[in-house]
């Protein structure tokens, strides 16, 4: 038989603070969310410091029983849940960006991001694979964000989930503003027609492509998300704005400024529920600050593999393709010095 399950996504805002400060503040949010009867908990990406791109993380990374896992731990058990949420997790001398998910009685599963997007690649380094968490609620596909972008990750949870659940905290980086403190700025539609083409790509990836991959898998999907602003500076500016100038030349003019470029963007929507048809069952907007949407999802009584071709990204495939290129390789090409010199920091 079919079974059906009560399932909360948890938005909190992305503003960096002090790791106990936000675990009191999601301890509110999985609390209440618990008393209204969920059984599965989804906590955003970083959600216990954060998000910016600064030297900071590498002191945020943590141990695998570390504060924030076994605070994870406590409050799954605590409030008889089943509960996840990502952190930075420094394991073997490397950093992951890793989701934990834990049952009430301890039960521990992880899940390490696949694809750090963009800037990511310079706090945290990528690990292959995939995870299905076998828990008493049902079997559970494991993803993080910037994932979701990658129609091959997708398929290998095929025939293999009766859920798949997601943390994330997507910055809107194509429709950001990158700024320089003397007043100049740069948009989007400064770089060319090309780039410019990319500033409703986030809104896609997280919100059509999600539900269209769910649909695909025949399985609900559970995203969690952030509101509020991302305010950071950029690292390794200089190469970016090289990069930019290949499309667009006279950024060139503003490389003395770039160690003082400072990227500030509102969130993309993604906290939300989808059910196996991939229709939107309950959703939480950036705009309505932190909180939750809990509703019920239903699970089917056996795993079958997809019978259709699975969809393409709901963008055009030149959109799609720049996408990757500047996410997945230009950008993190750029930061792996950046990680590599925060590691050599954390191990002195």
């Amino acid at each position: 038989m079919p079974k059906t399950i009560r399932v909360a996504t948890v938005q909190m805002d992305a503003t960096p603070a002090p790791t106990i400060e936000r675990l009191k503040r999601a301890e509110k949010l999985v609390s209440e969310a618990a008393y209204s009867g969920a059984q599965l908990v989804i906590l955003p990406e970083l959600f216990n410091i954060g998000y910016a791109y600064t030297d900071r993380n590498f002191e945020s990374a943590e141990p695998i029983d570390g504060r924030t896992s076994a605070w994870i731990k406590a409050s799954a058990a605590r409030f008889n849940i089943h509960l996840a949420g990502t952190l930075l997790l420094l394991d073997g001398g490397e950093i992951y960006n890793t989701m934990l998910l834990f049952s009430p009685s301890g039960e521990m599963w992880r899940y390490d991001k696949n694809y750090p997007w963009a800037w990511e690649r310079g706090y945290f380094r990528e690990r292959r694979g995939i995870t299905v968490a076998k828990t008493e609620l049902g079997d559970l596909g494991m993803m993080i964000c910037w994932d979701i972008g990658h129609p091959k990750l997708w398929k290998q949870y095929a025939g293999k989930t009766d859920m798949m659940v997601i943390a994330s905290c997507p910055p809107d980086g194509p429709n950001a503003s990158y700024d320089f403190p003397q007043g100049e700025k740069i948009d989007f539609n400064d770089i060319g027609s090309a780039v410019s083409s990319l500033k409703d790509a986030g809104r896609q990836f997280f919100g059509e492509m999600v539900n269209q991959q769910a649909k695909w898998l025949g399985v609900p999907v559970v995203n969690s998300g952030a509101s509020g602003w991302v305010k950071t500076h950029i690292p390794k500016a200089s190469a970016l704005l090289r990069t930019f100038a290949l499309f667009a030349p006279h950024m060139l003019k503003l490389l003395p400024l770039a160690s003082q470029l400072q990227m500030s963007c509102e969130m993309i929507p993604s906290c939300k529920v989808v059910d196996a048809g991939g229709h939107v069952l309950a959703e939480r907007m950036p705009a309505e600050g932190e909180g939750f949407v809990i509703t019920e999802v239903t699970l089917a009584d056996a795993k079958s593999m997809p019978r259709k071709q699975q969809p393409k990204s709901p963008l055009k495939p030149m959109e799609y393709q720049l996408s990757l290129l500047n996410a997945d390789v230009i950008v993190p090409t750029m930061m792996k010095s950046i990680y590599k010199n925060g590691l050599k920091k954390i191990k002195k």
